[in-house]
Parts: C-alpha cells; sequence; structure tokens
C-alpha cells in the first residue's frame, strides 16, 4: 500500500512524502543503497536529507518466511545486542532496520525479506533459492547467499553478489565521482560470465549472458525493493550487451 505522506517514529519532527528518484539515495532506516520509491522528509529535503525505502517506511510489526518456518522475525529499529550480526540472506552487516528472529538469532534486511520467491516477465523466470549446490555465475562460488536460480537451473546468482555490484556501483554515483563507472562496472560483470563460460560455444555464451542480464535486472529491482526502478533496467541490458 503507497500513502502520500506519512508519519515515523525515525524522523518525528517532519512528515515523510512519497517520492520517486532515479538517483541512489541511502535508506536512513536499514543503511542500505536505495533508487526508486522512497518517502523523503517533507520539510526541506536539502537540509534534512532523510529517506526510508518503502518496505523500511511501512514494516509491518512481525513477519514470517517461507525458509524459515519455525522463526517469526520481529521489526527492530536497531541490531539487537553488541556484536556483529549480518543478514541472513545477502550476508552484509546489518546496522539499522532488521527483522530478526528472537528464538534463531536470524536477522534479514527490509529489502531482503520481501524478496520474492519467483521473479517472472513473462518469458524468463527466476525462483528464490535458501542454498543452491551450482555455482554462481558472477563469483564462481557454491553456498553463500540466498541465490535466484533459473528455471532450467543453469543459471544461478547470489543476492550477495548483487549487494556487492550495486554497493560498487552506486558508491561512486551516491558521491557524484563519476556516472561512466556504472557501465564500466557493468561491463565488467558480463566479462565475468563470459569467462566463466569460455569453453562453451559462443551462441551458448551470448545466451547465457542475454538471460544473465534480464535475471541481474530483475535482481536488482527486488534487492534495491522497486521493481519498477528504471536504473535496473539500465543495469541489466548493459550486462546483457553482446
Amino acid at each position: 500500500m503507497k500513502y502520500a505522506a506519512i508519519s515515523h517514529f525515525s524522523h518525528p519532527k517532519h512528515n515523510l512524502k512519497y517520492d520517486y528518484t532515479e538517483k541512489p539515495f541511502k535508506c536512513d532506516g536499514c543503511n542500505e543503497v536505495g533508487i526508486g520509491s522512497r518517502y523523503r522528509c517533507s520539510n526541506d529535503p536539502e537540509r534534512c536529507d532523510f529517506d526510508l525505502h518503502a518496505h523500511c517506511a511501512l514494516p509491518s510489526a512481525s513477519i514470517t518466511h517461507p525458509f524459515y518456518k519455525k522463526c517469526t522475525f520481529q521489526f527492530l529499529a536497531r541490531p539487537p545486542g553488541n556484536e556483529r550480526r549480518y543478514c541472513n540472506a545477502c550476508e552484509k552487516d546489518v546496522s539499522g532496520f532488521v527483522y530478526h528472529c528472537r528464538s534463531c538469532g536470524f536477522d534479514l534486511h527490509p529489502c531482503c525479506a520481501m524478496l520474492p520467491m519467483v521473479l517472472d516477465d513473462g518469458e524468463t523466470k527466476l525462483f528464490l533459492y535458501r542454498k543452491v549446490s551450482s555455482s554462481c555465475h558472477r563469483c564462481g562460488r557454491k553456498g553463500r547467499s540466498w541465490s535466484y536460480r533459473s528455471s532450467c537451473k543453469k543459471y544461478n546468482l547470489h543476492v550477495a553478489c548483487v549487494r556487492e555490484m550495486l554497493v560498487e556501483n552506486w558508491r561512486e554515483l551516491y558521491k557524484g565521482q563519476n556516472e561512466k563507472s556504472t557501465e564500466r562496472k557493468s561491463l565488467a560483470l558480463k566479462n565475468t560470465l563470459e569467462h566463466h563460460h569460455r569453453k562453451s560455444s559462443k551462441g551458448k555464451v551470448q545466451k547465457c549472458c542475454e538471460i544473465a542480464g534480464m535475471a541481474v535486472q530483475f535482481v536488482i529491482s527486488a534487492v534495491l525493493g522497486d521493481p519498477t526502478a528504471l536504473i535496473a533496467g539500465v543495469v541489466g541490458s548493459l550486462i546483457s550487451r553482446g
């Protein structure tokens, strides 16, 4: 559900207004990157510079997840305890808003907790798995974080790897250093995919990279918490270029 304006406990002085941006922002709730839909301070955005993902702005008090059938995750404004904690979906640090299971100790970033179990554009389907036995097409490793896997089971992509790619690209964009870095690093990922399949025929490599481009586009959108984010499509198309 989308609201035009909300009040939020994390920013009590001013209301937050719904906004859409094609520029990256840092969510002041979970401290992760965002793009697209957000809730932004309505008083003086330039001075306050306060933003929240939609998932962080409108959280549920508690959730369940099909990967952890015995768990109930409670929404917390900060991770419990003093020890360093990480998200069980993407393996990245948890430093802000989090869904936490007190009985099992599991943690999920709000956007990770809401990752769709199936990504489907009508032609390509990707299914979310807690663990897969095949290697990731970006890092070449098995295991690690949650993964999206194609229905043919020949393509796997770690959620953690997409997170890393986003951080690499958006950090420079967020600081306004060099917008061309997105294209360079996205194409570098394409080269990684081609290297991973260097023993395959050229046609198979091209097809794999086309699937990779679509998959990354889907997963980027999901990880960012906004499947309508246009820049996700831009990155995906860059990766899939031959």
